[in-house]
């Protein structure tokens, strides 16, 4: 598999790439607000994020997914073959 970065938008696609991964659904919680869960991330268990992050359904993350139109940067697998958590969520182009 390459170390190059792909991006989709495909709900199916994102989820098993981050269950793969042991990755969940997540907000940065000061930034929800009135049932807005606000900036969006994907958590992995035993990194930096476990203070400032608060894990929500995929349901909750897709709905607010789709409503700020964004897109999923993410690698398979890192240049030496292992398996890659880097993702990102970027804006749609073109849309």
């Amino acid at each position: 598999m390459s170390s190059e970065a792909q991006i989709t938008t495909d709900h199916d696609t994102i989820r098993k790439w981050a269950e793969a991964r042991g990755g969940k659904p997540s907000h940065v919680k000061a930034t929800a607000n009135d049932g807005d869960p606000g900036i969006l991330r994907i958590d992995f268990p035993g990194y930096t994020g476990e203070q400032s992050l608060e894990q929500i359904s995929w349901e909750k993350f897709f709905e607010k997914f789709e409503e700020a139109q964004l897109a999923f940067l993410y690698q398979e697998r890192t240049i030496d073959g292992d398996k890659s958590r880097f993702n990102k969520l970027v804006t749609r182009d073109g849309e």
